[in-house]
């Protein structure tokens, strides 16, 4: 895991949380935002133990394991990461427990127990040296599981997905274009497509196409392979500084030990409708289309 940025560190006694309600609706974290979560977990919990787990409803989104509790107590946690939009936990037994924060999950962590345990906080994570963590979730959209390490990738909400995007490797220009070259549908539904590329969503596709200057109404089968190459490129350099930024957090007011991140400053198109796109001497402005049922923004001059 990369070293920690200012921004987790000063997250890791706090709330670690995926966006919260903004003008154009609810949305669910992605991947930068489950990063800076996981990072600011990592210095909470690796190699600490849990003393204790407490888990006051029997299910959140899906019903959760009836033995959380007694396969989580006692166990030292070995390594915190993610995958895709999900938060990966392994202890020293080998089981890894998953979790996905939803529309309105979040985790907050405190140097104790606080004095009053809300009606949202469904999960409560004691460690050995006092820290305690919370899962609140008030709308219970989000999920939590267990599985074994060495079968990790065959869990059922792994084991469709695709390349991450931050891995070179397994996420080029070549892959991209061969998984767009026969879709028929818009090349922001496929980017969205968990399938094809893990962990992207509606905000970081619609800044990536942005700055890759691909309209995101394109048929993806239309897509070159020097587009393909310059919007894997615009991925990556969103994602880095978004995950720089701590991820985006939407709301009027936020405490700073609240606040996830700053990326929401940087967007040049997303929730931006009617402004000008940074660079541009565009005289539509932004514009915004709904796609699948989601908000879409781009700019006419600029996308093609």
């Amino acid at each position: 895991m990369a070293p920690a940025s200012p921004a987790t560190v000063a997250h890791a006694q706090g709330v670690l949380r995926g966006p919260v309600r903004s003008g154009n609706g609810r949305l669910m974290p992605e991947l930068p935002e489950v990063e800076t979560v996981c990072r600011g977990l990592a210095i909470a919990l690796e190699g600490r133990r849990l003393t204790r787990v407490d888990v006051n409803r029997p299910d959140l989104r899906f019903p959760l394991p009836t033995d959380l509790t007694a396969r989580l107590t006692g166990r030292r946690v070995e390594r915190v990461w993610r995958r895709a939009k999900y938060i990966q936990v392994a202890l020293d037994d080998q089981t890894v427990m998953l979790g996905h924060l939803g529309m309105s999950g979040r985790i907050v962590i405190t140097p104790g127990l606080p004095n009053q345990i809300g009606p949202h906080d469904h999960i409560v994570f004691h460690v050995d040296d006092g820290t305690v963590l919370r899962f609140i979730d008030p709308r219970r959209f989000g999920m939590i599981d267990l599985a074994t390490l060495s079968t990790l990738d065959q869990h059922k909400w792994l084991a469709a997905l695709g390349p991450e995007p931050l891995d070179c490797s397994a996420f080029t220009a070549a892959v991209l274009h061969s998984a767009s070259s026969a879709k028929r549908s818009p090349i922001k539904a496929v980017l969205l497509d968990q399938g094809v590329v893990a962990g992207l969503g509606n905000i970081y596709v619609s800044e990536a196409l942005h700055h890759a200057r691909i309209m995101p109404t394109r048929i993806a089968s239309t897509l070159t392979r020097r587009e393909a190459a310059a919007l894997v490129k615009a991925i990556v350099t969103v994602l880095t500084k978004a995950i720089a930024a701590g991820g985006s957090s939407f709301s009027d007011h936020v405490q700073p030990s609240g606040e996830l991140g700053y990326f929401q400053h940087s967007w040049a198109v997303y929730g931006r409708e009617g402004e000008g796109c940074p660079g541009c001497d565009c005289e539509t402005k932004v514009e915004r289309i709904v796609q699948s049922n989601r908000s879409t923004f781009y700019c006419a001059k600029r996308q093609r």
